[in-house]
């Protein structure tokens, strides 16, 4: 863990400097005593409206094993979200499922496997949106190639999930053939928080709750990029709507990579970087990164502290109760 956060500062740290290299202060600073207040409202109601979305689309995801409340939902959705950029490691992906196994009867397992049904309808839509705008702009090659590679991974996550539902006794025999291997008690605790996880990813043979998921993950995503158009008008930038869709699809790819604790750098490198590819000046784009970043992270910091004392939970925790019950 020390390894993986010192690796991730020392990431962090290189793509604040090629961020801000040859860039001066005060035009920075110029921008951002210009900006429009109204937008940068419009800017925070959008986010939290799509946070909200993103809870009622877990809600969706978790009916099959149990209905939640929708203010559950969002609390532990900001709460974790606060964990995913606060613990480093990605850790903090197990802080949702974890609070939820303790509002109700679903397992800490069953819930980690909603939370990949969820991954999954975020890669397959912005996989999709990435693939129209490669229509529409000439993106660098490097970006090409980690779309193929990222949608490779989706496609193939997405087909062994599949096989796992549809061929739960086969896949569980294959998987049973290694669970042999290890020590009896161990195996068979395994063995029941995989039967558990696979409960989790049921809803996808649900032809048309799957398909009513993909239309709000399309509308979360679309939020996404009103709130960065929306942001781009408050500098006055006379950017085509289209680089709200890239600068999206960069920042993603950005904070894919481990940093330090709150996406810190990677967030501001990509955003300069998708900004680039449209003409928009180095130190406009960093003023434009730095807001973008430091509301997003606000929302965050406000909404999980403020749910937080009803969500209390540690790293420790979280794992003691993966490998007691799931």
């Amino acid at each position: 863990m020390n390894k993986k956060v010192i690796l991730g500062i020392v990431i962090s740290v290189v793509l604040v400097w090629l961020s801000v290299r040859g860039i001066k202060l005060q035009d920075v600073l110029n921008d951002l005593e210009e900006i429009k207040l109204s937008c940068v409202f419009l800017f925070v109601l959008i986010m939290f409206s799509m946070q909200y979305l993103r809870s009622y689309r877990w809600g969706v995801i978790l009916q099959p094993l149990e209905k939640i409340d929708q203010l559950s939902l969002f609390s532990v959705t900001c709460v974790g979200f606060l964990a995913i950029a606060a613990i480093p490691a990605r850790i903090g992906e197990l802080a949702r499922p974890y609070l939820i196994s303790r509002r109700s009867s679903i397992t800490m397992s069953a819930a980690l496997g909603t939370v990949i049904v969820e991954r999954i309808l975020d890669m397959l839509t912005v996989l999709a949106m990435a693939i129209i705008v490669l229509f529409f702009v000439d993106l660098p090659s490097w970006i090409v190639k980690s779309s193929i590679i990222f949608s490779l991974i989706a496609l193939g996550v997405f087909g062994f999930i599949i096989f796992l539902i549809m061929r739960r006794e086969a896949a569980l025999k294959f998987i049973n053939i290694i669970l042999n291997r290890l020590p009896g008690k161990f195996a068979n605790k395994i063995d029941e928080l995989i039967h558990h996880f696979i409960d989790g990813l049921e809803i996808i043979t649900n032809v048309r709750l799957f398909l009513y998921l993909l239309i709000i993950s399309i509308v979360i995503w679309l939020m996404d990029v009103l709130a960065i158009y929306v942001l781009l008008q408050a500098f006055d930038f006379d950017l085509p709507v289209i680089a709200a869709f890239v600068a999206m699809i960069i920042v993603i790819i950005g904070i894919a990579i481990p940093t330090a604790p709150g996406f810190i750098g990677n967030w501001h490198y990509a955003c300069v970087l998708s900004l680039g590819l449209f003409g928009l000046p180095r130190a406009d784009a960093l003023s434009f990164a730095v807001v973008n970043h430091f509301l997003s992270m606000a929302l965050v910091l406000v909404f999980g502290i403020g749910f937080l004392p009803f969500n209390k939970f540690s790293i420790s925790e979280m794992k003691k109760q993966m490998n007691n019950n799931g």
